[in-house]
């Protein structure tokens, strides 16, 4: 049976059109005030940006989902979880500075913000899944505890998933710093000594040490890495990549498995907004945003996130690519955008669809629904 997905482009040509509206609309037609109960006390799932990023979701779009659900009778509250890697984000306190200073702040979104594995990452609650790669996924506990959620995605590239989106969001975004790990094992970078220019970018970021320079290049101690991919995103000469061959397929495969125990227990009680806007080639994790690989599209919303990232993938790709951009080929309508990034083309990302549906978590069949 096919999801729907409701979809609406940025074209406005009165007040009735703007972007405020639209959002308003998409919530009532996909049915997202459906999955909230009288006093629910409902996250807000969305990603405030690395300092230094631009490409974050808007606060003002923010604001009004948060106005929604009060109007359902939820108590919505902003959430996200701390980083893996270090940044402006690892820890509560220096996250919540950095939400703030992103617009995030009460005056403007309407809700409380709360980090959802605590201070240093320790609050989370083992789910039990039975899947391939986890028996149990540890889940922020703050998210668990939920009432419903609504999970607010700015659909872009990823380093090693090809594209982040609903799935991601839930995936990462709702696991603590420890299951953020678990995801992560299965990536170890590898270093092509012939391009390192030695300039220790990598090590910089490396939440581990794991690099380390005694043979006059990079090297990567395999067994205190944790497979963040920092490393990946920083070089600037692309001297540093995963094990394409046997890794990500095992990191998809365990990215939608904490998806699924991120809601396993809220059915029914989940909704999806997936903004397509200032679809840069890279997650908002990093501490810049690189011009979009394609024009902004619209904005989506579903019960489902594994159809509302289907058609989020389809409708990227019907774009013609920026040549301008990161994309160094596929820039034709119909050609798959992420895979002309770097070496991305080496990345199966449609596997995370696949296997979403294989397990359960959604559909990959869809219809499209314009509003």
């Amino acid at each position: 049976m096919r999801s729907k997905v409701y979809f609406a482009n940025l074209r406005a040509k009165n007040e009735r059109e703007n972007r405020i509206s639209k959002i308003s609309r998409l919530f009532e037609l996909a049915g997202l005030g459906s999955v909230i109960s009288e006093r629910d006390l409902t996250a807000i799932k969305l990603h405030f940006g690395e300092r230094g990023n631009d490409a974050y979701l808007n606060p003002v779009w923010v604001r009004q989902v948060v106005d929604k659900v009060l109007a359902k009778g939820g108590r919505p509250f902003l959430t996200d979880t701390n980083t893996l890697y270090t940044g402006s984000r690892s820890n509560a306190v220096d996250h919540l500075i950095t939400a703030i200073e992103h617009g995030f702040d009460y005056a403007v979104v309407g809700a409380p913000i709360i980090i959802a594995d605590g201070l240093k990452s320790k609050n989370s609650v083992e789910v039990e899944i039975n899947k391939k790669n986890f028996k149990s996924v540890k889940i922020a506990g703050d998210i668990y505890f939920a009432d419903s959620m609504i999970v607010l995605s700015h659909f872009k590239g990823h380093v090693e998933a090809g594209f982040g989106g609903a799935i991601k969001n839930l995936a990462m975004g709702c696991a603590p710093a420890a299951g953020k790990q678990r995801q992560h094992s299965a990536m170890k970078p590898q270093v092509k000594q012939e391009k390192c220019t030695v300039c220790k970018k990598c090590s910089e970021v490396c939440p581990t040490g794991a690099i380390e320079f005694s043979s006059g290049k990079a090297l990567i101690d395999h067994n205190i890495c944790i497979g963040c991919g920092e490393c990946i995103s920083v070089c600037p000469v692309r001297a540093i990549s995963p094990n394409w061959e046997s890794d990500v397929q095992s990191f998809l495969e365990r990215m939608v498995e904490h998806a699924y125990g991120a809601i396993l227990n809220k059915k029914g009680k989940v909704g999806f907004m997936n903004f397509l806007i200032n679809i840069v080639p890279d997650c908002d994790c990093l501490p810049w945003s690189d011009v979009p690989i394609v024009r902004d599209i619209g904005i989506l919303a579903s019960l489902d996130p594994v159809a509302i990232d289907a058609a989020s993938l389809d409708l990227v790709n019907q774009m013609p690519g920026f040549e301008s951009s990161l994309l160094e080929r596929h820039l034709a309508p119909g050609e798959d955008k992420f895979t002309g990034i770097r070496e991305r083309d080496r990345i199966d990302h449609r596997h995370q669809l696949h296997y979403g549906q294989e397990i359960g978590l959604g559909s990959t069949e869809y219809e499209l629904v314009e509003i």
